[in-house]
């Protein structure tokens, strides 16, 4: 959003470090001027802040890799390795639609538990196969996403990566967490967004309309209806989220395109049926 032009040149700097692959980078100012970049670094200004999904769709547009990365302008990669070993991954295994990085504490901290997209976190330096992907930390096979039909850009902020992931799984590829594959990046409350409660909720109605089966869509919002209620002390952040709630069944979602039952099924053997 061009406010961190220190933090946003060591991100860039931590990509063109990259050592032993091709690497392009493109920089999406969201509704925000750029400061001076480095020769070669491509700049997408867009005229308004058209949201976190919705600017990684056009940045996608103008780039021309085969794999796509996605890292915020706070963050950045701690290996010079790690293109390359994103690049080994996928191209050893053809059905690898995306990978979900590790994010670790540059102050040396202890790995945010809500970063690793598994339901069962257990030690976040495990790898395994996941359902969701972390959207600032992420590799996407380039077919994958436009098979998946790239990120909701209505979605603004909030899971627009699970509506992408629910999508490539759907397609037939699978997902793995990758914990040698890691990025750092402070560690920060997602409630410092001033819309977090409406756009979390609003964001998982639209999710569940879009692609779940009806059934499964009635599960999946009564579940987090009741883990809401449970978890959150503060009334008005519980009014803020159930105005999304209604937001969500009052505005058009999209297309529905629910995923498969056998998609559902797999998904409920790696851990996370799609109901929570």
């Amino acid at each position: 959003m061009g406010n961190r032009p220190a933090e946003l040149r060591r991100a860039i700097n931590s990509v063109l470090e990259q050592e032993g692959v091709e690497v392009e980078v493109v920089v999406v100012g969201n509704g925000a001027d750029l400061p001076e970049l480095p020769d070669g670094v491509v700049a997408l200004r867009l005229p308004e802040n058209v949201g976190i999904p919705e600017g990684r769709n056009h940045g996608v547009k103008v780039c021309t890799g085969d794999i796509v990365l996605f890292l915020d302008d706070d963050g950045w990669y701690r290996s010079r390795d790690l293109a390359r070993h994103v690049r080994d991954r996928f191209a050893a295994d053809p059905g690898l639609g995306a990978i979900s990085f590790r994010i670790a504490d540059p102050d040396g901290g202890p790995d945010q538990r809500r970063h690793v997209p598994r339901l069962r976190v257990g030690d976040p330096q495990r790898s395994s196969r996941v359902t969701t992907f972390l959207g600032g930390a992420s590799a996407i096979r380039r077919t994958a996403f436009e098979q998946g039909g790239g990120l909701p850009g209505a979605f603004f902020y909030a899971h627009e990566e699970t509506d992408l992931a629910w999508r490539i799984l759907d397609a037939g590829y699978h997902i793995d967490y990758d914990a040698e594959a890691v990025m750092y990046h402070p560690a920060v409350a997602p409630t410092r967004h001033a819309d977090f409660y409406r756009l979390n909720a609003r964001n998982r109605v639209w999710l569940a309309r879009r692609n779940l089966p009806w059934p499964l869509a009635a599960a999946y919002l009564g579940t987090w209806i009741g883990l809401t209620v449970l978890r959150e002390r503060s009334g008005s952040a519980l009014r803020s989220w159930f105005a999304g709630f209604r937001e969500g069944w009052r505005t058009d979602a999209g297309a529905r395109t629910p995923i498969r039952w056998s998609t559902a099924w797999r998904m409920t053997r790696m851990g996370r049926p799609p109901i929570i």
